[in-house]
């Protein structure tokens, strides 16, 4: 009977030590809730409405009838209008397109000859929803006004014309592994230095808040640039991953992110009172990153709500840029708003974190 009230007594203060810890009550119900709405509502197999273009070189009554059956199917959404299929090409190299349907000017007569193929579709292999956006396409529009048949495509993949999932899955890790480990990282750091009684050595030296920021973050720009070059060398030294753009854009890129992953790191810090917090956290924030950005999941299949959630990611942005550089050989002109969109990711988690952060003991 004593054993039992003691056993009673130790799990009823463990409660109230739950219920005192706001965080880790709150990821209780938070991540059950999170998982169930990300997996129920936002994951999406069934691609739907792929940012698609047409150079529609023939002009006629049957290819009009074509793109617009084409759209029908909801597969694709028909965004931009190109003069040439090298503009459908530049398109897809700067990411503003998926797929480009490409109608020759003599699309009339090839719907009379079973043996040639009517139009051609050029499909972005970088984008891991490739697969499902050809087979679905090959069968997209079923009438032909001459035969019974649908008008045959053909489809010709870019920057992946293997299909091998590798090609798709490295770049991304790059993304998945800095985000996991620079958040981490720096969520801890500053809880570390409260929780060992280090704050109190830096209360009494001179160094100022956005000073102390940047030397806590500064050792993991290093360590995380090493990440990249490693993932880099083992992802063409043993999947064969090639490398279309420039290694300089590819760092560039990553640097970016990975002052993104620290900034957020830093931000966790200030809301974290120890390391399991901290952990929580960043646990919180890794596993809609992974599961909305496109590494995983095709991001056209996701609903709207889901999209704009997946837009304030870092994780979202830096998937089209290391895909873009490394896959489709672009550069950061092309990849302009990706940019523009981390670097104020950074801006706002670091004034943030800076203004959170109060050198001085709780």
């Amino acid at each position: 009977m004593k054993r039992l009230q003691r056993i009673l007594a130790i799990a009823a203060k463990e409660v109230r030590q739950l219920r005192r810890d706001r965080i880790t009550f709150g990821m209780i119900v938070g991540i059950p809730v999170m998982q169930l709405l990300l997996f129920g509502y936002a994951i999406n197999m069934d691609v739907r409405d792929l940012a698609a273009g047409v150079a529609d070189m023939a002009g006629t009554a049957a290819s009009r009838r074509y793109v617009m059956d084409m759209s029908q199917t909801q597969v694709l959404e028909f965004r931009h209008q190109a003069a040439s299929a090298q503009e459908l090409e530049d398109l897809m190299r700067r990411g503003e397109i998926t797929v480009g349907l490409y109608i020759p000017p003599d699309f009339d007569r090839r719907l009379e000859d079973p043996s040639r193929a009517a139009a051609q579709v050029l499909v972005d292999g970088s984008d891991t929803v490739v697969g499902g956006a050809v087979s679905q396409l090959a069968g997209g529009a079923r009438t032909s006004p001459y035969t019974d048949r649908p008008p045959d495509l053909e489809v010709r993949t870019f920057y992946n014309p293997e299909r091998r999932s590798a090609v798709n899955t490295v770049p991304g890790l790059i993304g998945v592994i800095l985000t996991m480990t620079m958040t981490l990282f720096t969520a801890v750091a500053i809880v570390r230095e409260r929780e060992r009684g280090n704050l109190e050595l830096l209360i009494t030296t001179p160094i100022r808040t956005n000073e102390l920021m940047l030397a806590k973050i500064l050792p993991y720009i290093v360590i995380g640039l090493v990440q990249v070059t490693l993932i880099l060398v083992l992802g063409a030294w043993l999947f064969r991953v090639p490398m279309n753009g420039t290694l300089l854009d590819v760092y560039v890129v990553s640097l970016l992110f990975i002052i993104a992953n620290l900034a957020l790191g830093l931000m966790i810090s200030t809301l974290a009172s120890n390391q399991f917090q901290a952990m929580q956290l960043t646990f919180f924030i890794l596993l809609p990153s992974i599961l909305l950005s496109g590494f995983m999941f095709p991001f056209e299949g996701m609903p709207t709500a889901a999209q704009w959630i997946a837009e304030v990611l870092p994780m979202t942005h830096f998937m089209r840029l290391i895909r873009g550089v490394i896959l489709r050989g672009a550069n950061l002109a092309d990849l302009a708003p990706e940019l523009w969109a981390l670097g104020a990711f950074i801006a706002i988690a670091m004034t943030v974190a800076v203004l959170r952060f109060n050198k001085r003991l709780d």
